[in-house]
């Protein structure tokens, strides 16, 4: 280690903060993580679950990429579900309940027991620089200690200046009973950054006891659990069900006569909501056709009395709250235990950051998670992961991991972060990334294992489980190949699988394009089937179903890394170039884009200042539309 205190400290023990931290000592680095609270790391601070729509795809590149959430959710989970089963497998993720105190445990510890990782408690007020303030050098505590470090991630999540609100009543927090991080949203803009004011909220947790759960629709998890960490064969944990009831208009009628006591809507909060999940009062004042809104009952935990009530965040009036949640039917007579409220927090325009997710301003300084204006533990997560690689990237001399769109939905989401910036908290949806189909969850160890063979923190383990399941998918492919449908086939599926009659003597892989066949027919067909890895037979059947749309996404990726590939220099004069728009050119000096491919996704830049900046970079040729 140099004569620094730390080669890396990490600022936030919430999601980002446990994978930097964690990917920087596990990757030697000599790592301190200052959080306000030891015992709060990790926590689940709204929804108790992890994954769903492209967020469960998250969490397994996150895994395959070497990070800890998918094996957290994995030991903690209390029910498990694939979302869209009746869609297509591009549009498919695994989402599972969390016991959140479980969860909060088992990071808590597997933090404390990391070696070269020392968790502090203290709250980060400002930064130590160089003399010419370009560098990093370290942090100031609240309680005035100085700690140096070669690197320094911020992931400071809802804490930054952080003001929760519940009708008039109003304090510095950044959850509901604990203090806000004040001093450094102060210091950022002290140092040049643009800082803005997002706004986010949270439901009230309930009573189970008080619950009339007949009323109520029940929401069971899926017989078989598919893990989330690609190294784990099973889940061994028990499933309980969530609930689904719904408002109703004397619901929104109660919410419309107070509206006046929401801080939303009565000034008191200046930053901007999140569009999709937006709260309660947000609903009534946004759909006034729709005459009843879903909410999800959810468990908090298996050995908690606490229901979370997704689908009704609110920050109106505690009363207010108490009197428009007994109109939902099982809810009558509820007890709250803890009521919603909503949290505004400063966090930095992303497009100051490069796309290693170190900040434009100050070398070594890099930010990660809801600091960034994103929304989500998902999200946190493995920005969290890429801030730590490539601050170790950075203090080994080598050049950053970066993920692209069609590589990975985390790489969706810092291309979006940094190219476009967010004026929302920012939330990862499938139809963000044009390459979906390529991105399946069920993939994500294919895709990024040589990316975390890159970054170090790919285990030998890991390296030797995915050989084997190459070897089976190809096994399992090359079987269908060459198995075809015969009378023994056909005596075995008849009246069981639809359409068979007309297949006599047509192959196994020819089948499964026919549409409405599934693996599962497969095995119908034949029994003996069984004894494949029954996740690997699915996997290769659905690259055989979609190996067309695939092969035509394949060509487009092609396409789009040419343009990728055209690197333009950290240094290059804008100005010098003539026939490029004023906008274009403030937007590339203050973007600093490192392709052609990311110039042309940034806000206001036209096709012909990309064609103009093509002849400037010495490639007027441009790109050929020719994938051969």
């Amino acid at each position: 280690m140099s004569n620094t205190d730390f080669d890396a400290i990490v600022i936030g023990g919430g999601h980002a903060g446990i994978e930097a931290s964690l990917a920087l000592a596990r990757l030697g680095f000599e790592t301190m993580l200052i959080t306000q609270s030891l015992d709060t790391i990790g926590r689940l601070s709204c929804n108790p679950s992890i994954g769903g729509l492209s967020k469960g795809n998250i969490v397994r590149e996150i895994d395959a990429l070497g990070g800890e959430m998918a094996q957290l959710i994995d030991k903690s989970m209390i029910q498990f579900r694939i979302l869209n089963q009746r869609r297509g497998p591009a549009v498919q993720a695994p989402r599972a309940q969390a016991d959140k105190f479980l969860y909060n445990r088992l990071a808590k510890e597997t933090v404390e027991g990391q070696k070269h990782l020392q968790p502090f408690q203290d709250t980060v007020t400002d930064f130590i620089l160089d003399h010419d303030s370009r560098n990093i050098k370290g942090v100031v505590t609240e309680r005035g200690r100085r700690f140096t470090a070669r690197t320094v991630v911020m992931t400071t999540g809802t804490f930054m200046e952080g003001k929760i609100f519940i009708g008039d009543y109003e304090s510095p927090s950044g959850r509901i009973g604990e203090p806000a991080a004040i001093g450094l949203g102060s210091s950022l803009r002290r140092l040049g950054f643009r800082v803005a004011r997002l706004k986010t909220g949270t439901p009230a947790r309930v009573s189970s006891a008080s619950i009339d759960y007949s009323r109520m629709e029940e929401q069971p998890g899926d017989p078989d659990i598919i893990p989330f960490s690609f190294a784990n064969e099973t889940v061994d944990r028990p499933q309980v069900p969530c609930w689904i009831t719904y408002t109703n208009e004397k619901t929104h009628d109660i919410i419309r006569a107070n509206m006046d006591k929401s801080p939303l809507y009565g000034g008191k909060i200046v930053g901007t909501g999140p569009r999709y999940c937006p709260s309660i009062e947000d609903k009534v004042v946004r759909f006034p056709d729709r005459d009843r809104h879903q909410i999800f009952v959810e468990p908090e935990g298996l050995g908690s009395d606490e229901m979370y009530l997704n689908g009704i965040s609110s920050s109106l009036p505690e009363t207010v709250q108490e009197s428009f949640i007994r109109t939902l039917p099982g809810l009558e007579d509820v007890k709250i235990m803890r009521p919603g409220y909503a949290v505004e927090y400063d966090f930095i325009d992303p497009r100051q950051l490069l796309p290693s997710l170190m900040t434009k301003q100050i070398s070594g300084l890099f930010s990660a998670g809801q600091t960034n204006g994103t929304s989500g533990y998902e999200e946190a997560g493995c920005q969290g992961l890429l801030a730590g690689i490539n601050a170790a990237m950075y203090m080994l001399g080598r050049d950053p991991l970066i993920l692209s769109r069609s590589e990975a939905y985390s790489g969706v989401l810092v291309d979006d972060l940094v190219t476009l910036g967010t004026k929302e908290p920012y939330r990862m949806f499938t139809s963000r990334a044009e390459y979906r189909l390529c991105l399946r969850h069920d993939t994500a160890d294919i895709r990024l294992s040589e990316k975390a063979a890159y970054a170090g923190l790919r285990t030998p383990v890991a390296a030797e489980a995915l050989a084997m399941k190459v070897k089976g998918l190809d096994e399992i492919k090359d079987l269908l190949a060459s198995r075809r449908v015969g009378k023994k086939e056909l005596e075995a599926a008849v009246g069981r699988v639809d359409g068979i009659e007309q297949r006599l003597g047509e192959s196994f892989e020819k089948l499964m394009k026919v549409p409405g066949f599934s693996a599962a027919d497969l095995l119908v067909l034949d029994p003996e089937l069984e004894n494949r890895n029954r996740r690997w037979l699915e996997q290769a059947a659905i690259d055989i179903k979609y190996e067309g749309y695939i092969g035509r996404q394949e060509k487009q990726i092609r396409r789009f890394k040419r343009m990728e590939n055209l690197k333009i220099p950290v240094d290059f004069n804008y100005d010098t170039i003539s026939g490029i728009s004023v906008e274009a050119i403030e937007k590339f000096k203050d973007i600093k884009p490192l392709s052609v491919g990311q110039a042309s996704r940034i806000s206001g830049v036209r096709s012909s200042d990309i064609a103009v900046l093509l002849v400037a970079l010495g490639r007027g040729a441009g790109v050929s539309e020719d994938d051969e």
